[in-house]
């Protein structure tokens, strides 16, 4: 387990509740007020961007794991604050805090306060995160455009490492119903370059990748290698800034819930599911047919009950 995931197994370590507090969600220009007037450099502003979409969560994150998250150095982490008018990172951090507890609790609790029902401030916040991905399915076009893009890439490519590959596998095995030829990849190095260059070969000319955090070195190198072969990519991550947005030519936002001791999907789930729902849209006549082709052989071979 990393160090990370140790501080959060003990802070969200499962106590007696007591009586539930209301909850009111603070304006996020507060976070943003701290950088108004301030000359960032591009990985400053990813910082920045990155404390705003997970206020509460990077609030109580160390140097360390702050640093890892948005894929900077720590004296990166330092420099930023220190560009801000504060001495060091902690100096900042003492000041995100009480705006991610006001943000979730309603008012500037201590965290002991907060924490006296960590799980139910775990589904807060996932909660959170599925107004977020609401928010961004607001603008249907963009994600029926990508839905279609991807319904017509034979073979589409499915990409997911390390944590990302359930999210990965989830999507290749509902895709498989509505689509002729998916092709899942959950393993790095040369054997996703092999199938990366395969799909292409094939005619496929877009890949859809999902990077949960930790993002891994092998998931960055993987997305070069689709862009090399000559894929399109589509990115399915938790932050809207960095060299894996980079790579994408289209990045699609979820967060992750990072409250407990280890991460949980609900929003990149949702995400993922409205995805196939365009890409069914884009060619209905095709998707009711291998539906129903589908459903045929599962009944004929008893594959439910």
């Amino acid at each position: 387990m990393s160090s990370g995931q140790q501080a959060r197994a003990q802070a969200a370590a499962i106590t007696p509740s007591g009586q539930a507090t209301d909850r009111e969600r603070a304006p996020g220009a507060q976070v943003r007020g701290l950088f108004d007037g301030h000359r960032l450099s591009p990985g400053q502003r990813r910082i920045a961007q990155y404390l705003i979409d997970h206020l509460t969560e990077a609030a109580f994150l160390s140097i360390t794991e702050l640093a890892e998250r948005v894929g900077v150095s720590q004296p990166s982490v330092t420099r930023f604050a220190t560009a801000l008018g504060f001495s060091g990172y902690p100096a900042l951090r003492d000041v995100l805090q009480p705006m991610a507890l006001s943000a979730v609790a309603g008012s500037p609790e201590s965290r002991e306060e907060y924490r006296r029902n960590e799980l139910q401030a775990a589904v807060d916040a996932e909660i959170e995160n599925l107004e977020n991905v609401r928010r961004l399915l607001a603008d249907t076009d963009q994600v029926l455009d990508i839905g279609r893009e991807l319904a017509r890439s034979v073979p589409l490519t499915v990409l997911g490492l390390r944590i990302s590959v359930s999210l990965a596998e989830y999507f290749a095995y509902a895709a498989r119903r509505i689509h002729p030829d998916v092709r899942l990849v959950t393993r790095g190095g040369s054997v996703a370059y092999d199938a990366l260059l395969q799909s292409r070969e094939a005619g496929g000319t877009w890949a859809l990748a999902f990077a949960m955090p930790r993002h891994a070195k092998e998931t960055l190198s993987a997305l070069r290698a689709a862009r090399t072969a000559g894929l399109k990519i589509a990115l399915i991550t938790d932050t809207t800034l960095g060299p894996l947005v980079d790579e994408a030519d289209v990045a699609l936002t979820a967060g992750t819930g990072a409250r407990l001791v280890f991460d949980s999907y609900a929003a990149p789930g949702v995400l993922s599911a409205a995805l196939l729902q365009a890409m069914a849209d884009a060619d209905p006549e095709r998707t009711q047919a291998r539906l129903e082709g589908y459903e045929q052989v599962a009944d004929q071979h008893g594959f439910f009950l």
